[in-house]
């Protein structure tokens, strides 16, 4: 299995930190596969899957607006 970095945030909170790491999986011979996991939450854990990395890197921004009040919650989220 080969993990391609997409894009990692760490967000501090009162509580503690929320880490927010969006990366694409490809297990052998196979396509990649695009994720991306909130660890942190008191509702633990979240996680969404992506079709593309562009929609990857968007979705990142998305969650990340989302955890700081900026913008709705993402609504491709898998929980």
């Amino acid at each position: 299995m080969t993990l391609y970095p997409i894009a990692d945030d760490v967000l501090f909170a009162p509580g503690g930190k929320v880490v927010i790491r969006t990366y694409g999986v490809a297990p052998a011979g196979a396509s990649v596969s695009y994720r991306t996991w909130v660890t942190g939450l008191r509702d633990q854990p979240r996680y969404w899957h992506w079709g593309h990395f562009e929609d990857a890197a968007s979705g990142h921004r998305r969650v990340l607006e989302w955890l700081t009040g900026r913008g709705p919650q993402p609504s491709q989220a898998v929980t």
